[in-house]
Order: structure tokens, then C-alpha cells, then sequence
């Protein structure tokens, strides 16, 4: 699978996740969608994959002074809070994150830490303390919860998982990567490992692997296994 082949399914993802009919990506019009998935309802939603974009907004308001603020821009200015609040009267913004995809013949798996991979069920009651030790932010930004598929974790040789990573079935056989590890073991290699063994279960399964992040951190892994960033994306609460 070539990477324009990936760009194409990963356009064909945010299309559906858009929930309008005539979202397109390209030199962006503003698709009116209450319902779009781009952004939390009713935020503007704003997604690119190479040059192309596609803006979601809730209301025929909400689009006209978007389409009016952004008519012309760059698609690399689409995504940049700072231009956003410079053109639109913003109240909030989520981002910008970094969708990255990866294509089978890409993937770097680690060297080995020395330290086993086990499989757990979606919910094991083991990754619950794993989510209080990182905490409320750092959870919620790993979407461990949200994790459908087997999770893969290693422990420190006894309960403690240390690091955990699975994905979540989103559409378009998409498979959304979802990955977590304990403050004190990061630095260790402990997130590629798991990280690989769920991308590698996803593969496996013709699933179009997706690693969405905002924290370096967590991009570098993405980077390191041979994901590719082709995009970014940026929610936008206006006044």
C-alpha cells in the first residue's frame, strides 16, 4: 500500500466523520454539519491531509463567517489557533493534533526492552490504575478507554501495567491508536513497544493504522515506528 493510496483512505475517514454529504477535501468551501465528528459539537471543525483541507461548521452563521475569515489561506495557516483568533472571534480552541497513518511495509517494530508484551481484554480492571498514576489529562489525551481492540501492556514483573497501548474501531476500517504510559517509566522504550504490537495487530487485520497526537512526545513515538504525518486538525468554538 502506497502512501497516496493511505492519504486517499484517511480523506475517505474524515469525509464520513464530516456527516455531509457534499464533504470534500480540497480548496475548502465550509460543509454545514451539526453533526460533524471534526470538532465537539458546535465548534468548528477544520481538517488537512497534504494540501487539501475540509471545514466543518454547526450553523449557516458559523459558515458564512468562517468561509468569509479564511477564503484564501494556505492550507497550513487552516490549522494555526493563532490565525484562527486573529480572523474569527474565538472563545476556544482544541489543537492543533497531528493525524499520522502508516503503511504495512513502513512499520519499524523496537528492539526488544527485555520485558514481555501481554494482552489484556478492553477495561481490564489492571489499566485502571495506570490511568490514575498518569492522570486525568494525560488519560484522557491517550484515549485508553475509548480502546476496542485487545489491549498489549507490559508490568514492572508483578500487577503494575507500565505501559499500555491498543485502538479503537473508528470508520472506514480505521484503526485509531490509543497509547498510555506510567510517569515515572516514559523514556524507556516501554510506549513503541506496546505501541508496535497493537499497529502490527491492526495491519494485520487490512485496518488503516491512524496515530493522532499533539504532545511531542507522543508524536516522536508515532515517528520513530514509521508512522507519517499527512495532516493536522484544529476545533474552533466561536462566540
Amino acid at each position: 500500500m502506497s502512501i497516496d493510496v493511505t492519504g486517499g483512505r484517511a480523506r475517505a475517514l474524515w469525509q464520513e466523520l464530516a456527516a455531509a454529504p457534499d464533504a470534500a477535501f480540497g480548496t475548502p468551501g465550509v460543509c454545514v454539519s451539526p453533526d460533524s465528528s471534526l470538532a465537539p459539537p458546535p465548534w468548528v471543525g477544520v481538517v488537512t491531509i497534504g494540501d487539501t483541507a475540509l471545514i466543518t461548521a454547526p450553523t449557516d452563521r458559523a459558515a458564512a463567517a468562517v468561509r468569509t475569515a479564511l477564503d484564501g489561506l494556505p492550507t497550513t495557516r487552516l490549522t494555526d489557533p493563532a490565525t484562527a483568533r486573529g480572523l474569527l472571534p474565538v472563545s476556544d480552541t482544541l489543537g492543533p493534533a497531528t493525524p499520522a497513518y502508516l503503511t504495512p511495509e513502513d512499520l519499524r517494530p523496537p528492539a526488544s526492552t527485555g520485558t514481555p508484551t501481554e494482552r489484556l481484554t478492553p477495561g481490564h480492571a489492571a489499566l485502571r490504575p495506570l490511568s490514575e498514576e498518569a492522570g486525568e489529562a494525560d488519560a484522557g489525551e491517550s484515549g485508553l478507554e475509548e480502546i476496542t481492540s485487545p489491549v498489549f501492556v507490559v508490568r514492572d514483573g508483578g500487577e503494575r501495567v507500565l505501559a499500555a497501548a491498543g485502538y479503537a474501531h473508528w470508520p472506514r476500517g480505521t484503526a485509531h491508536l490509543c497509547v498510555l504510559t506510567a510517569p515515572d517509566a516514559r523514556g524507556r522504550g516501554l510506549a513503541r513497544q506496546v505501541a508496535s504490537e497493537a499497529t502490527a495487530h491492526a495491519l494485520a487485520a487490512g485496518l488503516l493504522a491512524q496515530w493522532r497526537a499533539r504532545p511531542a512526545a507522543s508524536r516522536r513515538v508515532a515517528t520513530a515506528l514509521g508512522y507519517r504525518e499527512l495532516g493536522a486538525q484544529l476545533s474552533v468554538r466561536l462566540v
